[in-house]
This record gives structure tokens, C-alpha cells and sequence, in this order.
């Protein structure tokens, strides 16, 4: 049943993708800018609802009193496609940084540039930043916007060893702006480079804004001790729940080291 549902999901994941993306073109583009921003919102929050009633699977996102106003950094996990559009429907104006090739695709790339995105060559990571660091000011300056970038840069199995880049502590001691760690454990139900989908409820939480000023050591063991330690608290409640998907052999071993029980049916693997 999983593995039909999970072809029936991907099919119309894709189906919704390009059917919207050619229905809306009218309106997007001859919107202004921050009224076209409907479409991937209602794109965003129809992907979940088709991922609630045919995958089984259900999408819990709290915290948003946490979300500060104006500007700042968005800072998730990055375990899975799911995290890459669940969370911008609740910004007012997001603001992503991309690699500069996405924006040579028909009508996506197009649909990217008209929301003013920071394309990026990543051959030079240097400077790539500074081109992040100054492109992300002049968005600033010209009005709010809620930049979302993940401090561990690739998609990471749940469980895994954290391997957070330095480059987030650049653009928070750079852009003087608040930083919103994000925490879920959306990997165990919607993995990385893997097809199917698993039913259950993908709980994720905007946690408390880490307040710009502080040094850079201090945010950066600030970050990752906040972020790490609510992702814990995720990963427990999944792993004992009734309808709990089956865990990878990185989640398996992060729950032992937390002193989590399993049974054999959670000990299957995914």
C-alpha cells in the first residue's frame, strides 16, 4: 500500500508542479511582485494537502509566534524536499539563495527571477558569499524580506552527526539581523533520494529568534546546541509513536545514544 500510494503522491506532486506553473502564468507575471507571491504559497500549501490525503501524511508546524517582524534569517534542518516548501507560506516576503543554473530552466527559472531570488556560482564558495552578503542588503534595504538558508547546506539523514557550514555565522554577523532556527525531523517520513512516502505526522517547530550581536563562536554553539536539541525532542516523540515510520540506520543509533528503547518494528529500518 505504501509503495502505491507513494507512486500515486510523486505523480501528482509533479502533475500539480507543471499544471500550476502554466495555469498561473498569466496572473504571476502580471502581478506585482508581492501579490504573485500567492501562487507558490498556494502551490506550497497545495503540495501538503495532496501529501496529507494520498501519502497519509500529515504536517504539524508551530511556533510561529516566534517569527519576529521585518527581517531575518531563517535557519532549518535540510533533511528533505518537504522542508524546501513547507515553511515559506508563513514568511511574508522569503528570499532564497540558489545555484545560478536553476534559473536557466523554462519557466521555473523564470518564476524564480520574477521573486528576485540570489542566484549563485558556487564554484567559488568566497565569493559566493560576498555576492549573498551584499545581494541579500540591497533586498533588505529596499523592503522586509526573510532570507532562508540551511546552516548545514545538504540534505542530512535524521540522526545524522550535525555538520553545520560557517557560512551562516558570515551573513549573521554580516547582516545584523535576527536568526529563527528551525527545527523537524521531515526526513523520516519524505527521505532524501528515496521514492517512497511514509504516513504519519511531520511535526516541525520555528523555535525562538537567536538575537543578532553576538559573537560568532557564541552563535554558532547557540545554534546548533537549540537546533540539535529540539530536533532530539522530534525525533523521540516520532520514533514512539504509534503510526512511527520505519527509522534509518542514522536515527536508530541517535536514539540509542538518547537512551531510546526501540522495538522490532521500528528496528526494520527504512
Amino acid at each position: 500500500m505504501i509503495l502505491v500510494r507513494s507512486l500515486a503522491f510523486n505523480i501528482a506532486f509533479y502533475s500539480n508542479l507543471v499544471v500550476q506553473m502554466i495555469v498561473w502564468t498569466p496572473f504571476y507575471f502580471l502581478s506585482p511582485r508581492r501579490i504573485a507571491w500567492f501562487v507558490p504559497k498556494f502551490w506550497s500549501r497545495s503540495s501538503l494537502w495532496l501529501h496529507r490525503v494520498i501519502a497519509g501524511t500529515k504536517a504539524e508546524i508551530t511556533g510561529v509566534e516566534n517569527l519576529p517582524e521585518g527581517s531575518f534569517i531563517l535557519a532549518p534542518k535540510h533533511q528533505s524536499f518537504w522542508d524546501a516548501i513547507a515553511f515559506f507560506p508563513f514568511l511574508n516576503d522569503p528570499l532564497y539563495i540558489l545555484k545560478r543554473e536553476l534559473t536557466w530552466i523554462p519557466f521555473f527559472g523564470w518564476y524564480v527571477m520574477k521573486m528576485r531570488m540570489i542566484p549563485v556560482n558556487r564554484g567559488n564558495r568566497s565569493k559566493a558569499l560576498r555576492q549573498v552578503v551584499r545581494a541579500t542588503r540591497e533586498e533588505f534595504a529596499r523592503n522586509p524580506r526573510q532570507l532562508i538558508i540551511y546552516p548545514e547546506g545538504t540534505r542530512r539523514a535524521p540522526g545524522d552527526r550535525p555538520n553545520y557550514k560557517w557560512g551562516i555565522v558570515e551573513l549573521y554577523s554580516e547582516l545584523g539581523v535576527p536568526v529563527v532556527p528551525v527545527a523537524h525531523v521531515a526526513g523520516l517520513y519524505w527521505p532524501r533520494r528515496k521514492f517512497l512516502r511514509f504516513p504519519g505526522t511531520i511535526k516541525a517547530r520555528f523555535l525562538k529568534p537567536i538575537p543578532p550581536g553576538l559573537d560568532k563562536e557564541a552563535f554558532m554553539e547557540r545554534l546548533i546546541e537549540e537546533t540539535e536539541a529540539a530536533v532530539d525532542a522530534l525525533l523521540v516523540d516520532a520514533a514512539r509513536r504509534p503510526d512511527a515510520p520505519p527509522l534509518p540506520e542514522t536515527a536508530r543509533a541517535r536514539l540509542t545514544e538518547l537512551g531510546v528503547t526501540l522495538d522490532d518494528r521500528q528496528t526494520a529500518g527504512a
